[in-house]
């Protein structure tokens, strides 16, 4: 709403600040992150008082996690969505639409993730809501999501693929891309949450996967950096800087509370909602293989599952002694701040490698 002031930028000269995305961007940051410091301790008490027990802790998970972890309250993604949804609504351009469907994904999903956290806690059971149910509305909502996002693009580019290391390679989807734009948004909803299972160890990943995409929703959105990088220009797209701002700045405060030992876990709430974010993101800003290589942790963790479970229905064996894979390393002896800091200097890699893909053309 800040960004409406602008306008009278020719009346009060400092305003015409407001103009500039990268301003915007840091003032979304630094108000997400004191959002979450100034109201986290108290909505992390209410939560305690309600939740009682806490997340319930698989017994099929890490024996020691039945110990570590018990009575640590859940839906801590709660905080995040806050101070996102609030700080983006002050420091972004409210008709921005790619913001709006962005910001849509992630409420929705948020909502989906709290649901299921909510059934957790008050029945203290592993079952929320039904796989399929939750599958069937992630869905519905990744589809609704492309096709708000292909109506405000440029037609024919707007519904196909563009592929990194190549100028002008762009793969023409036709009606298969809300097919395809619903896979990424739902499986890197999915792929973080199931990531979300040490202290800590989802939301660096998340920030640093928000700075990479605010970087590139930047520079697509910047037809003179667009140009010279021989990227795609997505006109719009620039926005979507600022609300990576507010989800660092949101992550930072967050991991406050959230490093080991946590005082509270993010939960469905938030980290269906992140993934569910980011995933519409790099719908929106035509970087959809980019992300697999940014969010590789969060790819590497999917696999993982997706693996055992294939492996264990077929030939009755496993190929790790616990999915996720975190889980594996784990069984193998490895610390949990072994486990999560050496993730999280992978993430960096993969970020690094990904953003790299913009100028190797």
């Amino acid at each position: 709403m800040l960004y409406w002031l602008s306008a009278f930028s020719d009346v009060i000269g400092p305003l015409n600040v407001l103009r500039y995305i990268t301003f915007r961007t840091g003032g979304a940051m630094i108000t997400a992150l004191v959002f979450v410091f100034l109201f986290g301790p108290a909505i992390i008490d209410h939560l305690r008082l309600k939740q009682g027990k806490g997340q319930p802790i698989r017994t099929d998970g890490p024996q020691s996690h039945l110990v570590t972890k018990k009575g640590t309250p859940t839906m801590g993604g709660l905080m995040m969505l806050f101070g996102i949804v609030a700080s983006t609504l002050l420091w972004a351009n409210p008709a921005n639409r790619y913001v709006l469907i962005v910001l849509g994904v992630t409420i929705t999903f948020g909502a989906i993730g709290f649901y299921d956290d909510y059934l957790k806690v008050t029945k203290q059971t592993h079952a929320g809501v039904s796989g399929k149910l939750r599958f069937g509305l992630e869905v519905l909502v990744g589809v609704l999501a492309c096709y708000f996002i292909a109506s405000i693009g440029r037609q024919a580019f707007a519904t196909s693929l563009t592929v990194p290391f190549f100028k002008e390679l762009v793969i023409p989807l036709g009606w298969f891309f809300f097919i395809f734009g619903s896979f990424i948004i739902v499986g890197a909803g999915n792929a973080v949450n199931l990531t979300d299972g040490l202290d800590g160890l989802a939301t660096v990943p998340v920030i640093i996967v928000a700075l990479s995409f605010g970087f590139i929703s930047y520079l697509v959105g910047n037809s003179f950096f667009a140009d010279y990088l021989n990227v795609h220009y997505v006109a719009g797209a620039g926005e979507l800087a600022v609300l990576c701002g507010a989800v660092i700045g949101a992550g930072l405060g967050f991991l406050w509370f959230n490093a080991p030992p946590a005082s509270i876990f993010m939960g469905d709430t938030g980290s269906l909602a992140l993934g569910g974010m980011i995933g519409a993101i790099a719908v929106a800003t035509k970087h959809e293989i980019v992300l697999a290589v940014v969010g590789g942790l969060f790819v590497l963790e999917a696999i993982s599952v997706i693996v055992q479970v294939l492996s264990y229905k077929l030939t009755g064996k496993r190929v790790f002694r616990m999915a996720p894979i975190h889980h594996h390393f784990e069984q193998l002896g490895w610390t949990e701040p072994q486990i999560v800091i050496r993730f999280w200097i992978i993430s960096v890699v993969l970020a690094l490698a990904g953003l790299s893909t913009l100028k190797l053309r």
